[in-house]
């Protein structure tokens, strides 16, 4: 069913991102032209079947912006059980993770290299995500670019009705008044429950990154919110993953 058009929520919606002109190496040049029509899947305005697309009945988290996907690949290498479906715009992180899902047999992650708002309005159905992980977004630092944030309640509300009743979003930044403004509005979403008092600790699921293990190094500070959708007349709570 096509839900895109003028009349659709956040059609125009303001992009959270500008592409880059990236340096592509010639290993990522070769893993997208190899590896994306095996991993990756175009865009497209129609809501995706996820078990088809895995060939499997298992919780589906998805990860927003990946970056470079060294996340991405630790956390499914970890959780085979688990089925990933990473979003991201840039060229040259899409080539790495898919490298990476090469190199290590990673048989759970699928890529759309697209825009989130898109392919979560457009592709995800309400209700069939059991988690969601947005690390370090880009924060926008300048007043006048805040309106670029990803976390914007129009935004909250479109992804928590794509989680599971039970279901879990997690965030991290490492901008600390972007943390605030992201758990301002993560408390004010009615669909959403903070599972901790205010920030929470970084769950060991998150494996730290080189960058951010620089920056603790350096003084800086990592902030992580991890909400839930209310299960409200919902089937059992879907369980983040263990930690190791």
């Amino acid at each position: 069913m096509t839900v895109s058009g003028p009349d659709a929520p956040y059609a125009g919606h303001i992009r959270s991102y500008v592409l880059r002109q990236g340096r592509v190496s010639n290993a990522q040049a070769r893993h997208l032209a190899n590896g994306l029509p095996r991993w990756g899947l175009p865009y497209a305005p129609e809501r995706l079947d996820l078990d088809a697309l895995f060939g499997r009945a298992a919780p589906k988290i998805l990860e927003i912006g990946f970056g470079m996907g060294e996340t991405t690949a630790a956390i499914a290498a970890a959780h085979p059980e688990l089925d990933f479906l990473g979003l991201e715009v840039h060229s040259p992180g899409v080539g790495s993770l898919l490298k990476l899902i090469d190199g290590q047999g990673l048989g759970n992650v699928r890529i759309v290299q697209h825009d989130a708002v898109e392919v979560l309005r457009d592709m995800i159905a309400p209700g069939v995500l059991a988690g969601v992980h947005i690390y370090f977004p880009d924060p926008w630092p300048k007043k006048r670019h805040h309106k670029r944030r990803l976390i914007q309640p129009a935004f909250v509300q479109l992804l928590s009705e794509r989680l599971a009743p039970g279901g879990y979003l997690h965030c991290a930044t490492d901008w600390e008044e972007y943390a605030q403004q992201m758990l301002e509005v993560l408390s004010a979403s009615a669909l959403l429950e903070n599972t901790a008092s205010g920030f929470a600790p970084r769950p060991d699921w998150r494996v730290q990154t080189k960058f951010e293990a620089r920056g603790l190094r350096l003084g800086h500070g990592v902030w992580d919110l991890l909400f839930r959708r209310r299960a409200d007349a919902a089937p059992s709570a879907v369980a983040a993953p263990a930690r190791a």
